[in-house]
Order: structure tokens, then sequence, then C-alpha cells
């Protein structure tokens, strides 16, 4: 049986606000703008995607659970998780998918506890300070690495 052509995009908390929250940091695109970027790319790699944001860390880590079933890797900007959550490492790291971690900010550039994230040792690609567009760079690579 061949691996499934499926990425799972998991948005995390806040990102339902892109193009409202702080556009000097984040810009003006869109989630829906996100998803429909990284649905482009996905398509050009011969994958589709599946995509979920919660403000919610549980219904996160269930749809990553969830991924096992169906998904070959994931692309994932966990926002404010980013810096805080080891449950959602531990979901990543015990679902033995390839996973992209994006943030569009240069978060090495921002105040010192975005500088730290529970995934960077873990993540199989990590895209950061590309913008929105970095989904797209984060789809590519990671697809780049799945047979």
């Amino acid at each position: 049986m061949s691996a499934p052509r499926r990425l799972l995009l998991v948005n995390g908390p806040n990102l339902n606000l892109l193009g409202i929250r702080d556009p000097a940091v984040y810009g003006t695109s869109t989630l829906a703008d996100v998803e429909k970027i990284t649905a482009d790319a996905s398509a050009e790699a011969g994958f589709s995607v599946r995509s979920i944001q919660s403000n919610h860390e549980g219904v996160l880590i269930d749809e990553i659970h969830a991924a096992r079933e169906d998904c070959a890797g994931i692309v994932i900007n966990p926002g404010g998780l980013t810096h805080t959550s080891v449950a959602l490492r531990d979901a990543l790291t015990g679902v033995s998918l390839p996973f992209a971690e994006i943030h569009i900010s240069d978060v090495n550039a921002r105040e010192e506890f975005r500088r730290f994230s529970y995934l960077h040792d873990v993540a199989t690609v990590r895209v950061i300070g590309e913008g929105v567009h970095g989904y797209a760079t984060a789809v590519a690579q990671l697809c780049a690495l799945i047979p």
C-alpha cells in the first residue's frame, strides 16, 4: 500500500486573526490566503492538504493524532504554543510523521521569549520570517523529503 499523498496544515492560536492582528508584524494576508498558498504548493508537489486552525491546544493535538491515518506529513504554525507546549511537541513526535515548523515573522528578531521553540530540534523543516509565502517554502521542502 502506498503512503498517503496528503498533508495536514495546522495553524494554532490567534492565526484566525491574520490580516487583522498586528499587520506590521504579520502582514495583511488572511488565514484563507495561507490555506490557499499551502493548498497550491501542495498540489504542485502532488499532495492534497487538510487544514485546521484552533485556539484550543487539545483540538490541535487531536488533529495531529488523527493525521497518522491519512497524512504523510504536517505543516504547523503553532503560534504562541511554540514557546509553551510540551504537549504539542509530544503529539508531533508521537505520530512519527515528518513536519515543518513555520513562522510568518522572524521570531529570532522579536522578544526574547519568542526565540525559544519546543519544536526546533524535532522539526524536519523550519521556515522562519518569510511571511505567508514561507508556507509554500515549507511545503516544498517537506514534500521533497517524503518518498
